[in-house]
């Protein structure tokens, strides 16, 4: 979820054999965030240099936070823009999950993020006729890319592919690293993860999910530990990104069809699919749905399976897993 929204964070727990031979870890920065690729590689080749190459060609292509970007040159419709392979790739599954989810999920949701002050904006004063002049520019069918140019039905149409852009990274970096040959990895973008393999000793890949906090600064303690094999998690949450204002708490996700921050008791989601692009923008939808038409669309799309944790009416966090979610959970904490 790179994204102007909450970048969710997961733990890696280090629990790697050294039977067969040792984990190669490279720890670095990606994306405004964090990177952490733990692999087995029976060269011990260091593929630090090359990974950081392609995700600076990431960042070229995707970023909001890079002025010269391919999204950013999109963005302000600049005519000498080229359309790259990163670019259309990641503009291709936003619109999958755009339509799967009837816009819950929507790329061209920037002017509204950019209104309410998750951009690169200081939140300002939003009133209902500022929002009725940005909607119809939110609508992910009004885009599409034809002969390797974008195409706007208004020009004034703007993208954000924060809620999908950090997750689609990681399996651009799993790829490379499968055609390397690595076998067992886990790969870990700002707490977007996905994994492949056991480790040497047979065992799986371990990776924690955060609890809700009251305050955004508060420490964090972990809800769950799962397992991961062959598989991807990503997590969104409105606990930690937000901003108050007149006591009113504005999350930091926005519903595309209201032009509002939701306002529910889901207080994070976590994804689990094959794909950890997917994985990430369905958990920006979903917390845009709240829990439960989230748990009705899951049970009904047998390659999701989720986790929530929201709130009850009496302010107690209460959770719900999926079936096939419940099977990769090794430890619950209260």
């Amino acid at each position: 979820m790179n994204r102007t929204s909450f970048f969710f964070l997961l733990f890696l727990f280090s629990c790697s054999s050294q039977e067969d031979v040792s984990p190669v870890k490279l720890i670095g920065e990606a994306q405004g965030t964090y990177y952490s690729i733990t692999y087995f590689d029976v060269e011990e080749r260091n593929f630090q240099s090359e990974i950081d190459s392609i995700l600076t060609a990431f960042d070229q292509s995707v970023s909001l936070w890079i002025p010269n970007s391919v999204l950013s040159k999109v963005n302000r419709n600049d005519s000498t823009v080229k359309i790259d392979a990163f670019f259309k790739l990641n503009f291709k599954l936003a619109k999958q999950v755009s339509k799967a989810t009837d816009g819950a999920f929507d790329f061209t949701v920037a002017p509204l993020v950019k209104a309410w002050g998750f951009g690169f904006d200081e939140n300002k004063k939003v009133d209902s006729n500022i929002i009725d002049s940005l909607l119809p520019l939110i609508d992910y069918r009004n885009v599409e890319i034809k002969n390797g140019t974008v195409v706007k039905s208004d020009p004034r149409i703007t993208f954000d592919f924060n809620a999908i852009a950090q997750g689609f990274s990681v399996d651009v970096i799993a790829a490379w690293l499968e055609s390397k040959s690595i076998e067992s990895y886990l790969v870990d973008i700002g707490g977007e993860v996905k994994a492949k393999g056991n480790k040497p000793d047979g065992s799986l890949w371990k990776v924690g999910i955060e609890k809700p906090t009251k305050n955004k600064d508060d420490a964090r303690d972990l809800k769950a530990v799962v397992e991961l094999k062959n598989n991807s998690i990503a997590t969104s949450g409105n606990y930690r990104k937000f901003y108050e204002e007149d006591g009113i708490r504005y999350s930091h996700t926005i519903d595309p069809q209201s032009g509002y921050p939701v306002r529910h008791s889901l207080l994070s989601v976590s994804v689990l699919t094959e794909n950890t692009g997917l994985a990430d923008a369905y958990a920006t939808a979903f917390m845009v749905w709240g829990f439960e038409k989230s748990k009705s669309f899951v049970e009904s799309t047998p390659e999701l399976e989720a986790f929530f944790i929201y709130s009850d009416k009496s302010g107690e966090y209460q959770t719900y897993a999926t079936q096939g979610f419940r099977k990769v959970i090794t430890k619950e904490f209260e």
